[in-house]
C-alpha cells in the first residue's frame, strides 16, 4: 500500500505515535474537564449550602481535583504502555501486555461516585435547619 505523495509503503501495522498520542490527549481533556468541574463545585457548593454544611461542600471538589491529577498521570502511563505494546508487536521482539479497561472503569466509578456524593450533600443540606 502506498500513500499519496509518497513512493514508499506503509511503515508498519501502526503509526508509532499518532493513535496513542490522540488517545492520551483525549484522556487529558477528560482530566481537564473533571478539574474544571471540581473547581466550579468548590466555588458553587459553599454558596448554595447552609452554613452548617459548607465544609461538606468542599469534599466533592477536593476528590475531583485529586482524581483529575491521577487521571492525567495515568493517561500518560497508559500511552507509554500502548506504544510499547505496539512496537513490540511490530518488531516481534516479545509480548507486552496492552492496558485493559481499568482507566475507563476508574473514570466511570469516579463520575458515578461524584454525582451520588453531590446529590447526597445537597439533599442533606436541604433537610438541615436553615436549608432551603
Amino acid at each position: 500500500m502506498t500513500f499519496q505523495g509518497q513512493g514508499s509503503s506503509a511503515p508498519g501495522p501502526f503509526d508509532p505515535g499518532l493513535q496513542p498520542e490522540r488517545t492520551e490527549l483525549a484522556w487529558r481533556r477528560t482530566a481537564l474537564a473533571i478539574a474544571v468541574g471540581s473547581l466550579v463545585s468548590l466555588r458553587i457548593f459553599p454558596l448554595v449550602l447552609p452554613p452548617v454544611a459548607v465544609a461538606w461542600g468542599f469534599v466533592p471538589g477536593g476528590i475531583g481535583l485529586i482524581a483529575a491529577c491521577a487521571l492525567w498521570f495515568a493517561a500518560r502511563r497508559r500511552q507509554l504502555r500502548v506504544t510499547a505494546a505496539l512496537r513490540a508487536a511490530q518488531d516481534g521482539s516479545g509480548a507486552v501486555a496492552a492496558p485493559g479497561g481499568g482507566l475507563m472503569l476508574a473514570l466511570t466509578t469516579l463520575a458515578t461516585g461524584f454525582g451520588v456524593l453531590s446529590i447526597a450533600i445537597v439533599a442533606i443540606a436541604a433537610l438541615l435547619p436553615g436549608g432551603s
